[in-house]
């Protein structure tokens, strides 16, 4: 039984249960839905998205987003969450995070101003986090956490030259 305030009850919000993942830098061709079977999981529904219309310089590197949906909200999904970020960053210089759906939006992506709806995050070559307490996702030590995330991010889309195919 999970307790208040804890990120898998936000995530179930719809019915069923949805980890949000977004990862910059890998290219616009979404990963098979097999790629998502991890930590003795299967998502009934793996729901890609090329975003549309983004800045040029995260076009370069593409942006896609996933919702990995299951239809049994007790399930533990927070080893899932960061086998998810690992997946996504694996064999490509990207950064990745889980959201809140609604968090998206171009201009904030890792900001101060949404670090407390990022509950997980990864950057290539390091091991991916996934915190499922509310209110450590309110802290002030969280959004530094996600700043660090940010700093890389901002690195990866000032890299001249780097796509991803």
């Amino acid at each position: 039984m999970m307790a208040a305030g804890d990120v898998q009850e936000a995530l179930t919000w719809r019915g069923p249960a949805s980890v949000n993942v977004f990862v910059l830098g890998a290219g616009s061709t979404p990963l098979p839905k097999e790629a998502f079977h991890l930590a003795g999981l299967v998502p009934d529904n793996v729901l890609p998205y090329v975003l549309m219309e983004p800045p040029q310089d995260i076009a370069r590197l593409g942006l896609i987003s996933y919702d990995l949906d299951f239809d049994d909200t007790s399930l533990d999904l927070r080893r899932f969450t960061r086998e998810a970020l690992r997946r996504v960053c694996e064999g490509r210089r990207a950064v990745a995070w889980a959201a809140f759906e609604g968090s998206f939006h171009y201009e904030e992506l890792l900001t101060d101003q949404v670090a407390q709806q990022v509950y997980g995050y990864c950057v290539s070559g390091t091991e991916p986090t996934a915190e499922w307490d509310i209110a450590t996702l309110r802290s002030e030590a969280w959004r530094f956490r996600v700043s660090e995330a940010r700093a890389a991010l901002e690195a990866l889309l000032s890299a001249p030259g780097t796509v991803s195919a």
